[in-house]
């Protein structure tokens, strides 16, 4: 277990957490047809916007309900509910995710309260899923916001008692550090299996970049209400990454059993998702599992000589920085620094270091130098250190805004990881090698003999 140290200092440099609201947002948007709404000023979504938009490169319909100064002392409940009749007069949404900033929880504003006396008096509201997480700025970052929403989501519209079981169905909750191309395949390694899963919620269908047929101002795909009210009637729930483990928890509540896989990079962690995926069908693993796995296992050989001893410095958020180093130090990598946001989440002990610094990157990049390290592994406010430090960077987490195809990164499975290894080794091919050959070429002989004795050494 990894020692956990929190640096005392007055300010934060270079920050590594992205907000609560923005990944309860990012949550939302993996729903049908819907509007994710900032409970706030109108620069916290602006914030957020400009995040998502620069690592999606897409169109995001993020809304708010635009507090001023009086509803910050009086209360914005008037706010809720005005923003949401206009979303419905203007983008007809089917589900509606209400995210609470910083200021209206500071004020303690009592938001699901609210709400709940907002949709008993609006006849017109009918129809309409609205769900609530608190989601305040200064208390977690992006990891815990998609859990709190995810959460809420279960809470507001899964049955507290479902029907008759469905055969082969299975729910499928993924962690806010996978990306769409992530979701994607794991959910094409269920079906491979025969098994049908309910994706909560499913950003590979909706943040995967795609042009709509037509412009809409709700999210372009998700995880449909019917099949979230159907998630009660599953055989089994997988969630991946620790801080879906309170979520997986609700279902169980509900009569699904549940099991947690920490993360899925590396052959050890996917060979566990396989081997629950053949208990839960009763199958063994189709030809095409086999046959990426025999892929990862020559990736592994191939890779081996870049990655085995390589000094890695790891700055992600838990479960994040929990998959890729389990990942990288199977292959016999050190993580010789490692930051991460918050140490709630089990996986932040469980970061493969001996030491991991709840920071930012300014402690990312002092603890590399220190340390020696040879790569650097972050998001992509991370290029600075790194080239300072003169050090290869490969980009990983949110946001990614210098780079195009944020979210058709895979680093999960058979297949993810060994493209992951392989894009390891070829940063670490793509440094100069040292020492090179000028650095001991003319120069040094001609210093070496400069130095010599003038007469030889005797003979023995």
């Amino acid at each position: 277990m990894a020692r956990l140290v929190h640096p005392r200092r007055a300010l934060s440099t270079n920050p590594l957490k992205t907000s609560a609201p923005l990944g309860a947002a990012m949550a939302y948007l993996g729903i049908a047809g819907a509007v994710p709404l900032f409970h706030g000023a109108q620069g916290c979504t602006a914030f957020a916007m400009v995040h998502l938009v620069r690592h999606f490169h897409e169109a995001i319909p993020l809304q708010t309900t635009a507090m001023n100064e009086i509803s910050a002392i009086l209360g914005g409940g008037e706010q809720i509910e005005a923003a949401i009749e206009n979303l419905l007069a203007r983008a007809k949404p089917q589900f509606i995710g209400i995210a609470s900033t910083a200021l209206a929880e500071t004020r303690g504003e009592d938001i699901a309260g609210e709400l709940r006396a907002i949709m008993e008096r609006r006849p017109d509201f009918a129809g309409l899923a609205v769900v609530h997480a608190a989601t305040p700025d200064f208390k977690g970052g992006l990891e815990d916001g998609w859990a709190r929403a995810v959460e809420a989501i279960i809470t507001a519209l899964v049955p507290a008692q479902g029907g008759a079981t469905v055969a082969g169905q299975v729910n499928f909750l993924p962690g806010s550090h996978l990306t769409p191309a992530e979701v994607e395949e794991i959910a094409g390694m269920i079906r491979a299996f025969g098994l049908t899963p309910i994706i909560l919620p499913d950003i590979s269908t909706s943040l995967d970049g795609h042009l709509a047929a037509d412009w809409s101002g709700t999210s372009t795909g998700g995880t449909p209400l019917a099949a979230i009210r159907a998630m009660a009637n599953s055989v089994a729930t997988l969630a991946v990454g620790e801080a879906m483990r309170p979520a997986a928890n609700l279902l169980a509540a509900r009569g699904v059993p549940a099991r947690v896989f920490g993360g899925l990079t590396g052959l050890r962690a996917t060979d566990a998702f396989v081997t629950a995926l053949m208990e839960l069908s009763g199958h063994e693993p189709p030809a095409i599992i086999k046959r990426d796995r025999a892929r990862l296992t020559d990736a592994c050989l191939d890779a081996h000589f870049q990655i085995g001893g390589l000094r890695v410095a790891l700055a992600a958020e838990p479960d994040l920085a929990f998959g890729l180093g389990s990942g990288l130090t199977a292959m016999g990598a050190e993580i010789v620094a490692a930051v991460t946001t918050a140490g709630q989440n089990p996986n932040a002990e469980r970061i493969p270091a001996d030491e991991v610094i709840i920071g930012d990157l300014g402690d990312l990049e002092r603890a590399a130098a220190a340390a020696g390290a040879q790569l650097m592994l972050t998001h992509a406010h991370g290029r600075m250190g790194a080239e300072r430090l003169h050090l290869p960077l490969v980009r990983a987490g949110f946001p990614i805004m210098d780079r195009l195809g944020a979210q058709d990164q895979c680093r999960v499975g058979y297949r993810g990881t060994r493209a992951f290894y392989f894009e390891i080794a070829n940063a670490v091919l793509a440094q100069s090698h040292r020492p090179r050959p000028e650095d001991f070429g003319a120069a040094r002989i001609d210093q070496e003999f400069e130095h010599a004795p003038d007469t030889p050494p005797a003979p023995h």
